[in-house]
């Protein structure tokens, strides 16, 4: 699997991942939140930042499910979904991730007809990269 390239401003977001931690950007000026990081709040345009907790519960906003012909790594796992999440606490905050009916599950492994655009969601983590899983009412 392609494992993520952080840049400056991206990588503290994967640092707090791989300890199974959900964080996001904020602007310590404002107070806003934001995502991608970037330097320079868009809001007030500080250059002020800090990673603030989230909860990591939200809904899903969108999703795909990928078939052949992939990128050879993916090609074998497929088909499987793409999920675009918008978090709780921040409705603009929008991270793309797989939906999997439990913590390290494999690709692929939640069936089609579970996907929904509006279904409840909370991340969860497997070799630092951020999940999705189904939110139990």
């Amino acid at each position: 699997m392609l494992r993520p390239v952080p840049d400056t401003d991206g990588a503290p977001f994967w640092e707090y991942a791989a300890q199974g931690e959900l964080r996001v950007q904020a602007c310590a000026a404002c107070g806003e939140l934001r995502f991608p990081p970037r330097p320079c709040c868009p809001h007030c345009q500080s250059f002020e930042s800090e990673w603030r907790p989230v909860s990591g519960r939200g809904r899903v906003w969108s999703y795909v499910v990928a078939h052949p012909p992939l990128l050879p790594d993916y090609a074998a796992r497929a088909p499987y979904n793409v999920v675009v999440v918008e978090l709780d606490e921040a409705p603009r905050i929008r991270l793309v991730g797989n939906l999997v009916p439990g913590p390290g599950q494999p690709l692929g492994s939640l069936p089609r007809e579970s996907l929904r655009i509006g279904a409840r969601v909370r991340a969860v983590f497997h070799e630092g990269l951020p999940q999705w899983v189904p939110e139990r009412p």
